[in-house]
Parts: C-alpha cells; structure tokens; sequence
C-alpha cells in the first residue's frame, strides 16, 4: 500500500463505483487490495458494504484468498450480516475453515437459510458435528430436514451435490395450473429449466422442460406433454460418474432420486464443472504424490502430505542405485558409462510419464476399458519400440562420436530402446493393474513406473556394457 499515493487512494475509494477488481492477467488489481486492506483498517464498513460486498461470489472468494489471514477475519466481522455466504463455496477449504471457525453459530444459520441447499451442505459438510448440530437446530424444520438429507449421504455422492430446491407436479395437472402454481409460489428455486413429474409417493414419472410449457395450451395435462427422463441420477453415485452422465448426454440437469426412484433432488450443471473441475485438479495433484495440498496449508501439513510419497520414492532410489553397484567394477574401467547411464534413466522416466499420464486419464473418464485395453497396450509398446528406435540411434551417434568408441554408442543405442519400450509398458500397465485391483492409480503409479524405468535402464546399459565390452 505504500506504493499509492494516500489522496489518490482515497480518491478511488470516494468514488461511486469500482466495476473491476482484476487486472489484465487475471489476479487482483494491486491497487483494490489496498483500498480494501485500508477500508478495513480504517473500519471504514461503508466502503466495504458499497464495494466488496456487492461483489459476485467468486470475486469474493479471490479476494479472501489474496488478502492476508488477519485481513480476511476483520473483512468477515467489519461487514457481519452483508458478508455473502456463497463466497465460501469459492475457496480452498483451509480458508473457509478458518472463516466459519471465526463465526458464530448464530450467524452462520442467517445466512445458510439464505442459500441454495447445494451451498449450504457444502459449508455444513467442513463443520464440526456440534457445531453443525447447533447450525440445523436453529433453521426451519422442512429447510433442516432437507438439509440433514444431503449430509446423511455419501462424501462426493450425487446427494452431497444435488439442490433440493426443485419444481415437481402431478401428471394430472394442466400446463394452466402449474403455471399459475410457479407464479403463486414463493419457496421455488431461484432459476430452473425443468418441472419434475411425479405420483403422490414422489416416485420420478418424467419431466417437462420450461419452454414446453410457455408452448403449450393452458387446458393441456401435463402427462401429455411430458418425457421420460432416461438418466435419473442415484443419489448415492459417485459425484464423478454423475458428471460423466452430464457430459455424455449434454445435459443442463438431472433429477436425483433415492433407491425406491424417488426424487431427492436435482443436479445442476453448473454443480457439474465444479465437480469436474474438482476432480481434474484431484487426479493431476495425486500424480504428483501431493494430494489433496492447498496453497493456504501451512509449511507443517504441506511437509506432512508431502512426506509418504518422498519416502516410497527414496526407497525406490535406494533399489535403483543397488542395480549400479552390480556392476561397480565395469563402471571403474568404462568412466563413460557414468556419464551416459542418467540418460537412458531420465529419457524412460520421462516416457513412462507421458503414457502413464495418458492411461491415468483414460480411466478416470471411462474411455480405458477392458474391451480396448489390449488394443492400446498394443499401440503403447509399438510407440514404445518406434521412439527408442529414434533416440536410440541419436544418443548412440552422438555418443559414440563423443568418446570415439563405437561400441559405447551400440551400447547406449540398445539399452535406449530396451528401456523406452519397458517404459510404454509400465506407463500403461501399472495403472490398469492397480485399477484392477481396487487401488488409484493416480495416486500409486508415478512413483512405480519410475522405479521400473530407472531400474531397467541401468540394468540394461551397465548389463550390456558388461557383456559387450568386457568380455
């Protein structure tokens, strides 16, 4: 803040209106994090009201993420009832974590009546148990009900993500009366595009999209005009197979029903990219041996989810250099072999990565299946073979001229394309093995296939110097 003139500043904060908080690459302009850390040392609680609360959600929840911890307690206080829940849904869950902490139970329960169910179960589901308890006791019993609902099913179940907000009628119903019942009542969803279908037990007979509705005669049953809807969503499926649905068959929503086909709920798709935003950026941290890790994480839980991982992998270092130290006397004579040997390392490392990346990816979208693996495992080995057979012939070329020897470059030629081979091998197996047998192979496969590639390529370029050079 000391960068900006102080008059200037005020300026900009007498003014009426700020209209965009980011700069040109996306974070959040400089000089609005110092307006808004001075409106908060200042008090100043008209500015904060007038410029940050009005903020859209996901702009709020930029801002408590850019702003430092102590800033964001005094924002949440300074504006009380004004503080716009929904920004929590935005952020990291360390933040919102520590935002909730900081409030009381009182406030939290005005505002998570204020939300859309699928936003509130997404707060409720962070909280403590007592807390959550006291939470839903202060809510209205059909709106608590609801509420504890969602929160009995599964961790990123369908039912955790669906809103419980819906429009439903009997099929005897005329297009007139639903139409004059969506104008009479006040306790429907802010925005929907399909009427629900159902009997008097709330079993799922079929829906009606809205702009059926505005073209159809007043007169009209609504049993006439409705369709069947063919992908109801269980609500205990898995959050991820509920978005591949929605991206299979472009769908906007989708009626979630319990396991007598009754309608719980219904999932929206902008719920949909949360998920599958979520559940990329889940996949690729776990490739990463890193988890679930937020940037908000202090240095002491990061080292701590970072640890496991380090240590599978030192252990599998350790395996590694016990393959060098076979061949520890061919080493001494050939010195050109240590120098070579971490290329044919690091060129199947890098290999294997990209096909384990691949593969990794194809399962968790269902496009890897038992009916086209061995087809693609097929196609991996000749990738496999055709690349080793490239960079093997230029390492060897260049190898060879380097140290004026022939036989080094054969040497380092073949070892290249033994291990890029065992490297499309592993990159694609690994991860179909441990899929098979129930683990993630997201989490589980980087560490192994760089195991195997490190391992075969010094086995198969000290083994070969041995047999070809010294013998």
């Amino acid at each position: 803040m000391s960068d900006i003139d102080e008059q200037e500043l005020a300026r900009i904060r007498n003014e009426e209106a700020i209209h965009d908080i980011y700069a040109e690459d996306g974070s959040v302009r400089a000089d609005f994090l110092a307006m808004v850390g001075a409106a908060i040392a200042d008090r100043d609680v008209l500015f904060l009201r007038q410029h940050v609360a009005r903020l859209h959600e996901s702009e709020l929840g930029d801002l408590l993420e850019t702003i430092q911890p102590e800033q964001r307690l005094a924002l949440v206080r300074l504006l009380g009832a004004d503080f716009d829940l929904t920004a929590l849904t935005e952020v990291d869950e360390a933040i919102r974590l520590e935002i909730v902490e900081q409030m009381p139970n009182a406030q939290i329960a005005a505002a998570i009546g204020e939300l859309d169910s699928d936003d509130a179960v997404y707060i409720l589901e962070d909280l403590d148990k007592e807390d959550r308890e006291e939470i839903l006791a202060q809510l209205p019993f059909t709106e608590r009900v609801r509420l504890r609902r969602a929160l009995d099913y599964p961790e990123s179940s369908a039912g955790r993500r669906m809103q419980t907000e819906f429009v439903a009628v009997p099929p005897f119903w005329t297009v007139g009366q639903t139409i004059d019942y969506m104008r009479e009542e006040e306790e429907l969803p802010e925005s929907f595009t399909q009427i629900f279908v159902i009997d008097p037990t709330f079993k799922l007979l079929g829906i009606v999209d809205l702009d059926r509705i505005l073209r159809t005669k007043r007169q009209v049953r609504i049993e006439t005009i409705m369709r069947e809807t063919n992908y109801p969503i269980p609500a205990e499926m898995d959050q991820e197979e509920a978005a591949q649905i929605f991206e299979q068959y472009d769908l906007l929503s989708a009626a979630v029903v319990d396991e007598n086909g009754r309608l719980v709920g219904v999932l929206t798709i902008d719920d949909v990219v949360d998920v599958i935003q979520e559940e990329a950026e889940e996949d690729f941290m776990r490739i990463g041996g890193v988890g679930d890790e937020e940037l908000s994480d202090t240095a002491l839980e990061t080292s701590r989810s970072r640890v496991p991982w380090l240590l599978v992998n030192l252990l599998t270092a350790i395996l590694a250099a016990s393959v060098i130290s076979l061949f520890e006397a061919t080493i001494e004579q050939i010195v050109a072999l240590a120098v070579l040997m971490p290329i044919v390392a690091g060129m199947g490392g890098n290999a294997g990565s990209q096909t384990m990346t691949v593969t990794v990816r194809a399962l968790a979208t269902r496009n890897l299946d038992i009916h086209n693996a061995w087809r693609v495992v097929r196609r991996e080995a000749s990738v496999g073979l055709l690349n080793g057979a490239i960079f093997g012939l230029l390492i060897g070329l260049a190898a060879g001229l380097w140290f004026a020897d022939p036989n080094i470059g054969g040497i380092i030629a073949t070892a290249m394309l033994i291990n890029m081979l065992a490297a499309a091998l592993a990159g694609i197996m690994i991860p179909l093995l441990l899929d098979k047998v129930g683990a993630d192979p997201a989490v589980s496969s980087a560490v192994f296939v760089t195991a195997i590639t490190d391992i075969t390529g010094f086995f198969a370029f000290l083994g070969l110097a041995t047999l070809w050079l010294l013998q």
